[in-house]
């Protein structure tokens, strides 16, 4: 198991994607033995079971160049030693040179439809790689409909060789009491009331527009509402910098800093939506925690974003900045909406757990595995 992002206080979507399904997989599987293959010195906290043997395979892999030594010259070295039933690859990536069966969790495909948003160095690598990486995968592994039929349509796989499983939301996204609410909202915003966004600061995460849409939505409507920011940059677009210095309500965007799930829990609780609007998302795992903690959702309708909301969130056009202000002062002012989005999101938020994910997940494996046994 390709384990490389299993990263102390770094764990991004990815990163928690990988942590939540092979924790419960090898627990759920003892009679099997899994290798993690890390590229950096590990944390103990990551070998979840006995019938785990950790492997550091080195270089670390955050350069194109390191990353395509690494699969295609290490990760093969390192298997002809272990000689797996197979290998599974959890990040989009594969080796090309493995003659072992293999799985790959491929989970979107951004960078074909906005490769303007990475560096080219970055835009070259994946367009390049993930179709061969696909089409030498044994089976895929995706997140939702919308990415399994954009797999199909962009590489021309077969469908019955990709498998979609859902992802869940961690454990402590639950609802918050009164008291905690206003304890946080007292930390986080002076005791105002906030829209939240969480996730990385990329340009495809439309970060821009949602500012806009909050400083308009401020303009036209008397409120105290903050806006709060939890995440740490990624590719940082100058359009979101050019915006932060025109706003004309500036002070009431607050920026957090990357959270933990202990507080970012009460983060999500306490807020007065969750505000969700990429341009482009393969599943988007913070609308199913706000569901979990019975925040309403403001969210993108685009995407597998819908597939994931259902009714349960007020989806709005990502590149409409009134529609995202209306969004945000329809959440303000209209009670009767807030209550039954909370209503429909707890329902929907049901769906989703990461245990059904992981027996999802094993089942794929075993499809490969009883193919290399015939």
């Amino acid at each position: 198991m390709n384990t490389r992002l299993l990263l102390p206080n770094k764990l991004e979507g990815i990163g928690w994607f990988i942590h939540e399904q092979f924790s419960r997989i090898v627990a759920d599987h003892p009679e099997h033995e899994f290798y993690f293959l890390f590229d950096r010195p590990y944390d103990n906290s990551f070998i979840f079971s006995n019938n785990v043997k950790p492997l550091v395979v080195f270089p670390p892999t955050r350069h194109p160049i390191l990353q395509y030594w690494w699969f295609e010259i290490q990760i093969p070295r390192i298997l002809k030693k272990i000689q797996p039933d197979l290998f599974i690859s959890p990040d989009n990536y594969n080796s090309l040179s493995l003659p072992y069966k293999n799985l790959v969790v491929i989970h979107d495909l951004n960078f074909e439809h906005y490769p303007k948003f990475l560096p080219f160095r970055d835009r070259w690598f994946f367009r390049h790689f993930v179709p061969k990486y696909a089409r030498k995968a044994d089976n895929i592994v995706t997140v939702s409909q919308y990415s399994k039929q954009d797999i199909i349509h962009q590489y021309q796989i077969d469908e019955s060789r990709i498998d979609v499983v859902y992802n869940g939301a961690h454990s402590l996204y639950q609802p918050v009491t009164k008291n905690k609410q206003e304890l946080t909202r007292q930390n986080i915003s002076g005791g105002n009331p906030y829209f939240v966004y969480v996730g990385a600061f990329n340009p495809r995460k439309n970060i821009a527009r949602l500012l806009q849409a909050f400083d308009l939505y401020k303009k036209e409507n008397t409120c105290s509402t903050k806006l709060v920011l939890v995440g740490e940059t990624m590719y940082r677009s100058k359009e979101t910098e050019q915006v932060l210095h025109t706003m004309s309500h500036r002070k009431d965007v607050i920026f957090t800093g990357r959270k933990e799930p202990e507080e970012l829990r009460y983060i999500v609780g306490s807020a007065l939506a969750l505000t969700y609007i990429p341009l482009f998302e393969g599943f988007g795992i913070p609308v199913v925690e706000a569901f979990k903690a019975e925040t309403p959702v403001i969210a993108s309708g685009t995407t597998s974003i819908p597939e994931v909301a259902g009714d349960a969130a007020l989806l709005t056009d990502p590149m409409n900045v009134p529609a995202i202000a209306h969004a945000m002062k329809k959440i303000t002012f209209d009670e009767e909406l807030r209550h039954s989005l909370i209503k429909k999101g707890k329902e929907r938020g049901s769906v989703f757990s990461w245990d059904i994910a992981a027996k999802q997940f094993w089942q794929s494996i075993e499809k490969v595995l009883n193919e290399h046994e015939k």
